[in-house]
């Protein structure tokens, strides 16, 4: 029986790994479990949300439409208006804008309806990465292209190390900013700098960018705000998807958008059309107050600041991290001080503390001999403000515990 030859080339998801390190691992009972190794925030839902969801139930008797609801689409163009200080009218919500059920699913669906497998197509991609940029490129007949984030480089891909004929084949380069897991935000002279090459060289660039309305300064700065400044007035090449899921802390709706060039948007809306993946009606509709509201995105900001503002002093004495640009991940080096690998350090905090993180390497390939996850770990400050906080104190216990032990053994 045959099948699409990409699905030889998938990894295993970070999550499965995650479940293998740990099966056997009986962690102490007395200490409650908490789960920072996914980026699910579990902040309560926004009451107007939950009741928009609740008075939208009865339109589950009709199928929804690929193009989404009109006042939607206005919604979340006017959102991006306001977030990204677009001109009034920047954005056309009839043929810039389209809903998604989440990030996940439009990246990885964008990809298989802009590739084109009959040139050996490449596909540019941070390294480490959300998964799905991988995954859709394989099964999509393309080659992924790495491109490490590293410290020494602020944690941005550099686009320059990239040979001139890999930009040949290249078809999409994803960026994501804020990034996952490090937290970085590419400044407006790479993002043009991003989008020079991609009109030298004929590809999309596609901007993940759902932590966008998640900082700890600044706004970040995005791909379609800087795609205007430099003339772009219909996004050409621009492609942004963004979600309600970290933005509102409503991961279970599966609701996001997808923006930009019209021209790009046509095409992948000719895709879901048949692809058959329309946003549920109550669900669009429960999404129109969640992008007209800022104050409860503000809120939720605030929640994530305090809960860096209280975990940090805790961590920095003991273990090598820093505090990011944006996002809500750590991404200590947990192998500049200790002896262990970041899968090990994952699950000796487990069996000790009943914390369970992301090891680094599962959110990394290598690539020339190194991988840019090594030895580090992705924490995700999704829980409350005190869980957080109980969670670094015993990560600290347990650094401590160990370094303990390593001086005893050394003397």
């Amino acid at each position: 029986m045959s099948e699409n030859p990409g699905l030889q080339r998938l990894h295993a998801y970070p999550f499965e790994r995650l479940r293998t390190l740990i099966a056997g691992v009986q962690p102490p009972a007395e200490r409650s479990a908490i789960a920072m190794y996914i980026g699910e925030p579990r902040h309560p839902a926004p009451h107007f949300i939950v009741e928009a969801l609740k008075n939208s139930l009865h339109t589950l008797g009709s199928y929804p439409l690929a193009h989404g609801l009109p006042e939607l689409r206005r919604a979340a163009a006017g959102w991006l208006e306001r977030r990204f200080a677009l001109a009034a009218g920047a954005v056309n919500p009839e043929t810039m804008v389209l809903p998604v059920n989440g990030t996940r699913e439009a990246l990885f669906s964008f990809v298989q309806a802009v590739i084109d497998p009959a040139r050996q197509p490449a596909v540019l991609m941070p390294n480490p990465f959300y998964q799905i940029y991988e995954g859709a490129a394989l099964l999509a007949g393309a080659e992924p292209v790495y491109i490490d984030t590293v410290e020494s480089n602020r944690y941005w891909p550099d686009l320059d190390a990239i040979p001139a004929a890999t930009w040949k084949r290249c078809e999409i380069l994803f960026l994501c900013s804020p990034g996952n897991p490090t937290g970085a935000v590419l400044d407006r002279d790479y993002l043009a700098h991003a989008l020079d090459l991609a009109e030298r060289h004929d590809f999309i660039v596609a901007s993940d960018e759902c932590y966008a309305d998640i900082y700890l300064d600044d706004p970040p700065p995005g791909l379609l705000e800087v795609a205007r400044a430099t003339g772009r007035d219909t996004f050409q090449r621009c492609v942004v998807f963004h979600s309600l899921s970290k933005r509102s802390s409503v991961p279970g709706l599966r609701s996001g958008i997808v923006a930009g060039d019209p021209g790009i948007l046509k095409r992948f809306l000719l895709y879901r059309t048949y692809h058959g993946c329309a946003v549920a009606q109550h669900t669009q509709l429960a999404s129109v107050p969640a992008w007209n509201d800022d104050a409860h995105a503000a809120e939720n900001r605030l929640l994530y600041q305090r809960k860096f503002a209280s975990v940090l002093p805790i961590l920095e004495p003991v273990m090598n991290v820093k505090r990011p640009d944006a996002a809500f991940y750590l991404w200590p080096d947990v192998g500049h001080n200790d002896d262990a690998d970041d899968e090990t350090f994952a699950r000796d905090l487990y069996a000790q503390q009943n914390v369970l993180v992301l090891p680094g390497t599962y959110l990394a390939r290598e690539h020339r001999g190194i991988s840019p996850g090594r030895d580090r770990l992705r924490i995700s400050l999704v829980p409350g403000v005190e869980e957080c906080t109980e969670a670094a104190r015993r990560i600290r216990a347990f650094v401590e515990s160990r370094q303990s032990s390593r001086a005893r053994i050394e003397r």
